[in-house]
């Protein structure tokens, strides 16, 4: 799996794809344990749908990350996004942000 990112600095920001279920799962957890950098911004603004193996994968990407120096952080201003993380307490245990840029500056 190949997804557009950025680079600011020390920061890759991975844009995810429409979808984050079962199926693309796997794919995303290598690639954001793949990158060359350890801390990373996934910005959810462009998932439409996520089930619970999504959420999964972004737990186990910060594990994995925070071993390697770094850490994840999330961005989403989508309503629906902003709830799921919100109801199955994530953002407890995920840093969220509203911007990219919020998120990317939060590293510093």
């Amino acid at each position: 799996m190949k997804l557009p990112t950025e680079i600011f600095g020390d920061v890759v920001v991975v844009h995810t794809p429409e979808e984050l279920s079962e199926e693309q799962t796997p794919q995303l957890a290598s690639w954001l344990t793949s990158l060359d950098r350890a801390n990373v911004v996934v910005d959810l603004n462009g998932t439409e749908t996520f089930d619970s193996h999504g959420l999964t994968v972004l737990l186990d990407a910060q594990d994995n990350l925070r071993l390697a120096g770094g850490d994840l952080r999330i961005c989403t201003s989508n309503a629906t996004n902003r709830k799921l993380l919100e109801i199955t307490h994530l953002d407890q245990s995920l840093e969220v942000f509203e911007t990219v840029l919020d998120a990317v500056k939060s590293f510093t």
